[in-house]
């Protein structure tokens, strides 16, 4: 089992849950967040309430997914950003599950 996790801009959110679909992954779940970047590299507490001016509205998908689908959504992630090239690329993870409770 794995934990597919992708990060993206709010303006984005059909084209991943399309993403999800076409991966065979029909339960996930998306909360929203919002992103901070900032060039200053200094340690992550001292900037934690978004000193940074820049900020986005983003989502935050995951799912918990059989190794093969979570493999499928990610080469799918890698077409649809080299299909849409922008500042605001889909970035996705997978993460290995140990162990779950059933």
């Amino acid at each position: 089992m794995k934990m597919f996790i992708v990060t993206t801009v709010l303006e984005d959110l059909e084209r991943t849950t399309r993403v999800f679909e076409e991966a065979q992954i029909p339960v996930f779940s998306v909360m929203d967040m919002i992103g901070h970047k900032s060039e200053d590299h200094n340690y992550l507490l001292e900037s934690w309430f978004a000193r940074s001016a820049e900020q986005t509205s983003s989502l935050f998908f995951f799912s918990f997914t059989s190794d093969d689908k979570a493999a499928n959504a990610m080469k799918l992630i890698e077409k649809a950003n080299a299909v849409k090239p922008d500042g605001f690329p889909m970035r996705a993870f997978i993460l290995p599950v140990e162990s779950s409770s059933h």
